[in-house]
């Protein structure tokens, strides 16, 4: 039996279905790590994480077996071994597994008992629950390798300690949420408690359509002590090593990378999911509308720090209700960021456009469908723009606006992806507040403030008419963020949040902003998951629902 192990650590980007690349960044890894004895990779690490119903392809999961027989045939040279995940078939059913390739064979395979069916999951849909699994012999030691959210219960690794493992392996997809690093420490150090062993949590990083997944790997010895633990947002290759004592592995001491605080790691959150959606898609940059507001500011700032200046097409539409500081800052923002700004007044299209209605509204006031139209006609020019010259088409409404239908589908809402989707007002402020204040440290923009002060501090606005202030239809926003926070993420009645000191009658009113904006919602573009019920693969409403209780 070996009395020292080393293990490397692969906090890895696997892109989705890229199944030779992924492949070749483990060969890679594996070697890097040439004098270690197991490179260990993240939850379905050769097809990328989440693959949706991609596995439901018979050629997708053929693929991937053909790519693991040459990743099996590679550590034939005696070197590493190399633990990676993949879709398998066996018996007739397909299931989320880790195989265990040694000597140039798969030496060793486990499966996934424990199916997250909840909030962004829904492996059911896709896999088998395979029984509760044993350990894989390794070199003389015996590893439980219980995947995900095998760990979330004690019922496998409970299991795996009692049929003689002697080091739990984690190998997980575990996305980003705000306080998210607090709970899996906690689940960790219960596994750790009732089983006496300790244990190894690797998860994968990068940017995967609404997820984003933010590393954070570490290692617990049986004394629940922190050994290592790795950096978030950042790939990663990190030896631990490893020494049998008389009470079971005991990993030496090493780096503990110091983690992003709130609101760096919602920043950090945004700026990787933009950058691998915009890279992976394969578009040469972003154009935005930058209308002197903080929404499109942040906006800005973000796709600056994601892809660079050279990639951010800044476009200002102004109408005649659009105030000369608007466009002052507007032009401050896009030199501040170093990126280009162009003009393109719509006061032309929305001429022709009157023109075009004035029989079909005649004796009618102008109203929401004239302000809506201002909305369309700069939704119609930047997708002109986009579909010109290539670059997607950001969008930056927030979710304060989502929540209540305080957008316009077809115009502010089109576009192709959304780094404030899941961003309330009130934390729009705070980020700004803090990018003016500090550099992201994965950030490609300047190390100096990114929008002018006065962009926080004036009142938000659509400037769609004469006077026009967001809380003269909204309460606001930091009451308004509150009460949706109440709705959405903690799902309590208006009654509890009436009982809690809201007005009742303004409770009553956004609970139906809220159900009657879900169609919008539908239809907007996707965006990065920062909390724990976003719009989209969290929160799935039936668009038409009569039941309130308000």
């Amino acid at each position: 039996m070996p009395d020292t192990l080393a293990v490397a650590l692969h906090q890895s980007n696997a892109s989705v279905g890229d199944l030779r690349g992924n492949a070749d960044a483990m060969l890679r890894a594996r070697a890097l790590a040439a004098d270690t004895d197991l490179v260990v990779t993240p939850e379905l690490s050769l097809i990328g994480y989440p693959p949706e119903d991609l596995v439901l392809k018979p050629a997708a999961v053929a693929a991937c077996a053909a790519e693991l027989d040459r990743l099996a045939a590679a550590t034939a040279d005696g070197g590493p071994g190399l633990l990676v995940g993949l879709p398998w078939v066996e018996g007739g059913k397909l299931y989320n597994a880790m195989a265990l390739l040694d000597g140039g064979r798969i030496a060793g395979l486990t499966r996934k008992h424990d199916l997250p069916n909840y909030g962004t999951f829904d492996e059911k849909r896709v896999f088998a629950s395979a029984p509760l699994p044993g350990p894989l012999a390794f070199r003389g030691v015996r590893l439980g390798v219980p995947i995900c959210e095998d760990i979330w219960t004690p019922e496998v690794a409970e299991c795996l300690a009692e049929t003689g493992a002697e080091l739990l392996i984690v190998p997980n997809g575990s996305p980003f949420e705000v306080g998210k690093d607090d709970r899996r420490l906690s689940l960790s150090v219960s596994r750790v408690v009732e089983t006496g062993l300790p244990l190894v949590y690797l998860n994968r990083i990068g940017g995967q359509d609404e997820l984003v997944f933010d590393g954070v790997s570490f290692v617990l010895n049986a004394d629940r002590s922190t050994a290592v633990r790795l950096p978030d947002w950042d790939e990663a290759l990190v030896t631990t090593r490893w020494t049998r004592k008389a009470g079971g592995w005991v990993c030496a001491g090493g780096a503990l990378s110091v983690l992003d605080d709130d609101p760096a790691d919602i920043y950090h959150a945004m700026v990787v999911g933009l950058r691998d959606y915009v890279g992976r898609n394969r578009f040469p940059g972003v154009v935005l509308g930058l209308s002197g507001g903080i929404d499109s500011a942040l906006s800005a700032a973000v796709a600056v720090d994601a892809l660079g200046a050279d990639q951010v097409w800044c476009v200002m539409l102004p109408s005649r209700f659009t105030g000369g500081q608007s466009l002052a800052d507007a032009a401050e923002c896009a030199r501040l960021l170093g990126c280009r700004l162009d003009t393109v007044p719509i006061a032309p299209a929305m001429a022709a456009f009157d023109g075009m209605l004035a029989p079909l509204f005649a004796g009618r006031s102008s109203d929401l469908a004239e302000e809506n139209l201002q909305s369309r006609i700069r939704g119609v020019t930047l997708m002109a723009l986009s579909n010109k010259f290539g670059p997607m088409l950001l969008t930056t409404g927030n979710k304060s606006e989502m929540s209540t239908g305080y957008a316009t589908i077809y115009g502010d809402m089109a576009g192709g992806f959304s780094v404030l989707k899941d961003v309330y007002k009130t934390t729009v402020f705070r980020l700004s507040q803090w990018r003016n204040a500090n550099h992201p440290r994965l950030g490609l923009g300047p190390r100096s403030p990114v929008m002018p002060q006065r962009v926080i501090d004036k009142p938000p606005t659509a400037e769609l008419r004469d006077g026009q202030r967001d809380d003269d239809s909204l309460p606001p926003y930091d009451l308004l963020d509150k009460i949706l926070a109440g709705l959405i993420e903690d799902e309590r009645s208006a009654s509890d949040l009436a009982a809690a000191g809201f007005d009742a009658a303004t409770v009553a009113r956004i609970e139906r902003l809220l159900y009657v904006a879900e169609y919008k919602r539908r239809q907007a573009p996707p965006g990065v998951k920062i909390g724990r019920r976003n719009f989209g693969r969290d929160r799935r409403y039936p668009i038409t629902n009569a039941f309130r209780t308000g």
